[in-house]
């Protein structure tokens, strides 16, 4: 084959990475899609390549859509809410099947941002400006244009005790010498709201004694509390409603949202999972779950 030829194989050529750009969707699914057989695929050395001219007849005219008809939308955040999101878009006929990834708002972020998730929440509070979310997803996703819809409201605070005998009532009794603490992993807007009113009280988390005893969720801190693991530990409201033997002391409301790429914003899928959350349906279901302030639900920012 002389040099022409082989340059119009290999620009005819695309790499996995270059279908899923094309197709704005993650590797994995393209991987998936190539398992499944819905796009041909030939190996050449070590990797797997698809022919532009395969691709383009698959996206029929160009249409991306109806490319990514088949590929799951990956829903990343924690809140028991998102199972209802997950299930209510996935029975809907036409729509992908949405799976859940259950990570902390920092992590949720950084897998939207490379293309691990679709759709990413959080509820990151950030102590200079007084606000919740708005502050990081610029940061997290760089060069990313999204829009943000808030969910809910929740209220933060400390699992206790029942009676709470220590009286708890406010962020700088964590420094209180002997107090053991249940923490949250780093990256879970939990850990970041304690974080911050630390650094802002001047209290080091290492005088603090648990402070690097991490538990995945709200639920795990709550069942160590109740258990006598630790004196108090951080979560929300509506957990400590669900273990036995914890009480709750409230110290701040926190918002949580959704972030969808911009570029992202106008698929069926989307608008589905949009229209859902920010529906009185969504509401009504979440309110015999926990305790959640719908005040600011529906609201919609663009970064």
């Amino acid at each position: 084959m002389g040099t022409k030829g082989a340059r119009r194989m290999e620009k005819d050529l695309l790499t996995v990475q270059e279908v899923a750009d094309l197709l704005r969707v993650r590797r994995n699914t393209v991987y998936e899609m190539l398992k499944r057989g819905d796009l041909p695929s030939a190996r050449v050395g070590k990797q797997l390549h698809v022919r532009r001219s395969d691709l383009e007849g698959k996206l029929s005219g160009g249409s991306i859509d109806a490319a990514r008809a088949g590929a799951p939308l990956v829903l990343s955040g924690q809140d028991p809410s998102l199972d209802l999101i997950a299930a209510h878009v996935s029975a809907l006929p036409g729509m992908p099947q949405v799976l859940r990834s259950h990570q902390g708002s920092y992590n949720a972020l950084a897998a939207l941002y490379i293309g691990r998730a679709d759709v990413a929440t959080c509820h990151l509070w950030n102590e200079a400006s007084g606000e919740y979310n708005l502050p990081y997803i610029p940061h997290l996703c760089p060069g990313m244009p999204a829009r943000v819809i808030r969910l809910f409201g929740r209220t933060a605070g400390f699992y206790t005790a029942p009676g709470n005998p220590l009286n708890l009532a406010g962020w700088g009794d964590l420094a209180r010498p002997g107090l053991r603490f249940i923490n949250r992993e780093k990256g879970s807007g939990i850990r970041v709201l304690t974080d911050e009113k630390l650094r802002t009280l001047a209290i080091s988390p290492a005088s603090i004694r648990g402070y690097d005893d991490e538990r995945p969720n709200h639920q795990a801190v709550a069942i160590a509390v109740a258990g006598g693991e630790g004196d108090a530990g951080a979560g929300i409201e509506s957990v400590a409603r669900q273990v036995k033997d914890v009480d709750f002391v409230p110290l701040q409301k926190e918002w949580y949202d959704m972030v969808i790429p911009e570029a992202r914003w106008e698929e069926p899928a989307m608008k589905a999972v949009v229209a859902f959350a920010c529906s009185e349906k969504f509401r009504r279901e979440l309110s015999r779950i926990g305790a959640y302030d719908f005040s600011e639900s529906g609201k919609i920012f663009r970064v």
